[in-house]
């Protein structure tokens, strides 16, 4: 091989290298997880995470599919093993929609004051992930299939996500910037509820005025809340997401988002 062929490779490499990096470089992460994809590209990942609830199943399946959307979806392994629940996860499967979890039994990691406490060891944290995997096995998902994992109550420390990649799995999270993960609240939860149309607004709202507009965002909403908030959130999707397709935005899975 000639002195300039050497180069020439040399150079082929180096450029692999800094675009690969570049790229990586343009995901944002907190405390080890992506909370974000590329703010340089008008993508946005639509994520549902369930437990016990999952009264918007049917309305959600349906907009995501008059709107040629696909979303992905981060459950318990609870909310798996729910049988009624069962046609909604299979049709959101068969749509091409994306099922990852959510831990097995939806547990608090973590103290919320003291983020660096844990409330659980790493064995406890091993057997919840593999169990809410065995229940993923059932709908035909593997491991493999659900790289991504979405930490219960979106609350974690840097010690879970080591013991995720230790796992073979990436933590995510949700973008910070919009109410959006507050339409589990509902009034008897005093000051900390957020109604649907405040929630609407300020993920339009934040979208106008960020210099990044919701380039790469992971926006989170939930597949049902409890009954005492009857003001559902998820009715405001078909508005929504046509408004932001209207604004240019595209709509992808967390694996599309990320990978």
């Amino acid at each position: 091989m000639t002195k300039h062929l050497r180069t020439y490779f040399r150079f082929i490499l180096l450029l692999i290298f800094a675009i690969s990096c570049k790229k990586e470089d343009r995901t944002v992460s907190s405390f080890g997880a992506v909370i974000r994809g590329d703010t340089t590209v008008k993508n946005i990942a639509l994520v549902f995470t369930g437990d016990e609830f999952g009264d918007g199943g049917d309305f959600i399946t349906s907009t995501l599919k008059d709107y040629n959307v696909k979303a992905s979806f981060f459950l318990t392994g609870n909310f798996y093993r729910n049988e009624k629940f069962s046609p909604v996860i299979r049709e959101l499967k068969n749509n091409g929609n994306y099922l990852g979890s959510h831990s097995d039994k939806h547990l608090l990691y973590c103290d919320w004051t003291k983020r660096d406490s844990l409330l659980i060891s790493k064995k406890e944290f091993n057997k919840d992930i593999k169990d809410s995997y065995i229940e993923l096995k059932k709908f035909s998902v593997s491991a493999s299939q659900a790289h991504y994992f979405l930490p219960p109550y979106e609350w974690y420390n840097d010690s879970i996500a080591l013991w995720t990649r230790q796992l073979d799995l990436q933590l995510v999270n949700f973008t910070p910037g919009t109410m959006s993960n507050a339409d589990y609240t509902y009034p008897e939860m005093g000051n900390k509820y957020v109604d649907s149309k405040t929630i609407y607004n300020s993920i339009l709202t934040f979208e106008s005025r960020s210099s990044t507009g919701l380039y790469g965002f992971i926006l989170l909403v939930h597949i049902g809340t409890d009954p005492r908030r009857t003001d559902k959130f998820y009715f405001y999707l078909p508005g929504l997401i046509g408004e932001l397709k209207k604004r240019g935005y595209h709509f992808a899975r967390i694996d599309e988002l990320l990978d």
